[in-house]
């Protein structure tokens, strides 16, 4: 079996390790330190974060914010339909209608026991419906969404947390607060899932790294729904991954090129980070400000460009993030790390611990 092959990257992994609920406490996960150079795994806590990073490092984290995308409809018809925005709001074309309303052409998941048929208008609520266009692979379709007022309002008025399909329950209330990273930005609103590595820090943290000198930079990348997507063929080169609109401000490309010259490390908080900062400097060519759309597959062998290490959470199996830290850290490491999690109690995906790769 090759480094190629998809078999290569699953792993065994009971029920219960899954996190179904978030800590009452952010801080409160705990935290696998992954050393690269010489394979050993530590266990600590991430409330300890500052004093287990280089000295110096330099964070970056994702500051967007996750929108109440999915919104539920009837047909005239009296059908029932489900629809997941998938378009960023920053990426809309906007147009204003004569009647004060909004519309933009945007891509979603439509699911409807029959489906509704091109050009036919559906209600998802208040001052918000869509109109059917055309329909794509994968229950994907593109629409005329309609609204009045501003947007974002309009889906947290009538919309629910895209919450991961995994966790196999409806939203619940202590969602709303913490599926939301203390990063996130309200003028950043557009991502349909958090960038969970951010959902362990709190005030407290955010503290000590100030006073450990640690510096944070940010990058925004609107996480889509293809982070939950499988990936399907059996060689993972033939894997053709998810577009996803990405941001990295002049002052942030600044921040990461003083810290390189300075000689201090680079850790992105997430694959969303680190996708960010290696997406775009294959777009430029260097590390500069960047805005646009990336689809980077980061896959055995890659070796980063920009990012020192990484603060994540655990991924799931066959997944193209368990695949991307196994580019980072190499597949037997991190095959080894994972068990090592298993096996000692630590929790799984969204709402789950941690691992900090060095």
């Amino acid at each position: 079996m090759n480094e190629f092959e998809l078999d290569c990257y699953d792993y065994e992994l009971p029920p219960e390790c899954i996190a179904k609920h978030p800590p009452a406490v952010r801080s409160a996960s705990k935290l696998l330190v992954v050393q690269r150079g010489d394979g050993r795994l530590e266990d600590a806590a991430t409330k300890d974060i500052a004093a287990l990073l280089p000295k110096g490092a330099l964070l970056v984290v994702n500051d967007t914010r996750v929108v109440p995308a999915r919104l539920k409809g009837l047909r005239a018809t009296g059908g029932r339909v489900e629809f997941l925005l998938l378009t960023p709001i920053p990426c809309m074309v906007v147009n204003i209608d004569k009647e004060g309303w909004s519309h933009a052409e945007v891509e979603g998941l439509v699911r409807s026991s029959k489906g509704p048929r091109k050009g036919e208008r559906i209600e998802l609520g208040r001052d918000i419906a869509m109109t059917m266009g055309e329909k794509g692979e994968y229950g994907r379709s593109v629409v005329t969404l309609h609204w009045q007022g501003d947007l974002a309002s309009r889906l947290d008025e009538n919309g629910e947390l895209p919450l991961p399909p995994y966790l196999g329950r409806p939203q619940e209330d202590s969602d709303m607060q913490r599926y939301q990273t203390e990063f996130a930005r309200v003028d950043k609103a557009g991502s349909v899932a958090a960038p969970t590595a951010g959902l362990h820090f709190d005030a407290a943290i955010r503290d000590s790294l100030r006073n450990a000198g640690i510096e944070t930079a940010t990058v925004s990348l609107y996480v889509g729904y293809g982070t939950f997507s499988p990936v399907r063929a059996e060689d993972i080169r033939d894997h053709v991954m998810h577009a996803e609109y990405a941001e990295m401000t002049a002052e942030t490309a600044e921040q990461i090129r003083r810290a390189k010259a300075e000689g201090k490390p680079v850790i992105p908080v997430g694959t969303t980070s680190l996708r960010t900062l290696e997406g775009a400097h294959a777009a430029t060519g260097a590390i500069e400000a960047f805005e646009g759309w990336i689809d980077i597959f980061i896959k055995p062998p890659y070796t980063t460009k920009v990012a020192d290490g990484l603060f994540t959470n655990f991924h799931l199996p066959k997944s193209s993030l368990f695949i991307l830290v196994c580019a980072l850290a190499g597949r037997d490491l991190m095959q080894r790390a994972y068990a090592h999690a298993r096996d000692t109690g630590y929790r799984f995906f969204s709402y789950g611990d941690a691992m900090l790769i060095l």
